[in-house]
């Protein structure tokens, strides 16, 4: 005996899903530079040394000497020579003037006439100790610095970014369902 039966035939639903990759570029531009340096200066400025050697005395000494100072060494021991002669002159005159005291003095004045004083001699070529005269004066250095800079006026560029998200698409791909039959039914 075949009994009857209800058969039941199911169908499941199925999800169709689709899911594009996103998408993301990032583009970072140069940097605009702007950069201008002043350069530095510096000037250096020098006076020289001065060295100032002054001989005169030495060559003076050793009876080298210029004519204009001859000339006025001369002149001077030419007055010097006068006043002693009229002062010889005058005191010979006044011993002459008392001729009549004791004594003889035309002898005395020959005698002191004709010898004189004995002469002196000195090594005339060696110059005094310090004779030679120097000044120094020592040269000087001025340094200027002027120091130069930099202006720095860069700027920056953004990153453009551009970003495309990723997407889930979902679609009903088959739907669900439900069928019943009898099966082994007699009638």
């Amino acid at each position: 005996m075949n009994i009857p039966q209800i058969q039941i035939n199911q169908t499941h639903a199925k999800i169709g899903m689709e899911s594009p990759k996103g998408q993301q570029q990032i583009e970072q531009p140069q940097a605009v530079l702007d950069l201008k340096q002043t350069p530095s200066e510096m000037s250096i400025t020098t006076t020289k040394g001065w060295l100032t050697i002054d001989q005169t005395e030495a060559w003076a000494s050793m009876d080298i000497k210029p004519i204009s100072r001859r000339i006025r060494e001369w002149a001077a021991e030419g007055n010097q020579d006068v006043l002693k002669g009229m002062q010889r002159v005058s005191s010979e005159g006044d011993e002459l003037m008392k001729i009549e005291n004791s004594g003889d003095p035309i002898k005395s004045i020959a005698k002191r006439n004709y010898e004189g004083p004995p002469p002196s001699f000195n090594i005339g070529f060696i110059p005094p100790q310090f004779s030679v005269k120097m000044d120094y004066r020592p040269d000087t250095t001025n340094i200027q610095f002027t120091e130069g800079g930099v202006k720095n006026n860069t700027r920056a560029q953004k990153t453009r970014i551009s970003y495309t998200p990723q997407e889930v698409k979902i679609h009903m791909q088959q739907l669900n369902s439900i069928s019943l039959s009898v099966v082994n039914q007699e009638i």
